[in-house]
């Protein structure tokens, strides 16, 4: 267990890749933060299967496309568990429109969701840590959209893109307190949010033929990424994009 004695929040952690990860890191020691925005019941169910394990968690909701929710996130999840040491900005959202059709209300949903979120939750973060004069370490779920193109949800690949230099840039400014901080890149991954790519054979059949493992991740494979981040294992590993895709990212064309 490589994280005992830790805490941990992921945000967007009341089911799918968020959970997932959740689980693992309460699996590895950590006790864990887990959030959510519109599903108190699923937050409740992951909180329970977490203090099964026998550590600490508490569900906390926030609006993480504001400034004020990304705070209270931070400083709810201090009250509850006393400190949080790792910060998974897992949350995020996509909309599929052609880029002549996209409204403002979606642009920023996203922008809002994806980028502005983990921005100011990472800051509110960091601030907490230099408090305690602690380290830390932040690991952002990204996306291979931020280097892939994406027809049809350039929104979404802005915000994955502006995630990664964000990554690339505050590795720099934040190494001298101990901070690191990653992206973890999934491609196409088996969740709720592809329901219905899952019951469209042919769909499904074109985009395992992108993927040279032939098959789609699982949850799994994205958590055991970020328990290795994590981890002491990864201290010396700042600023990167560790790609969990299959081989998808190199071997990928537009149909």
């Amino acid at each position: 267990m490589k994280l005992t004695g830790k805490v941990v929040l992921v945000t967007g952690s009341s089911q799918g890749i968020g959970q997932a990860i959740a689980i693992r890191l309460a699996q590895e020691g950590a006790d864990v933060v887990v959030n959510y925005h519109s599903h108190p019941e699923e937050a409740e169910a992951v909180k329970a299967k977490i203090e099964s394990l026998g550590r600490r968690s508490v569900a906390v909701g926030a609006d993480l496309s504001s400034v004020a929710g990304t705070s209270k996130l931070i400083d709810d999840g201090v009250a509850a568990l006393g400190k949080i040491d790792i910060l998974v900005n897992n949350a995020g959202v996509e909309k599929n429109a052609s880029f002549w059709d996209v409204t403002e209300h979606d642009y920023d949903l996203v922008l809002n969701t994806n980028l502005k979120g983990p921005f100011f939750a990472t800051q509110a973060f960091v601030k907490h840590l230099q408090g305690r004069k602690a380290p830390g370490k932040i690991i952002n779920i990204s996306s291979v959209h931020e280097d892939l193109p994406f027809p049809h949800f350039t929104a979404y690949c802005a915000s994955k893109g502006g995630l990664k230099m964000m990554t690339r840039n505050l590795s720099i400014e934040l190494a001298p307190f101990g901070i690191t901080i990653n992206n973890i890149a999934p491609g196409a991954i088996e969740t709720p949010i592809n329901t219905a790519l899952l019951h469209d054979p042919a769909k499904l059949n074109a985009l395992l033929q992108n993927i040279p493992l032939n098959r789609l991740g699982q949850p799994g494979d994205v958590s055991s990424a970020v328990a290795f981040l994590a981890s002491s294992d990864a201290d010396y590993i700042t600023g990167t994009t560790l790609v969990i895709d299959g081989g998808l990212t190199w071997n990928y064309s537009e149909q």
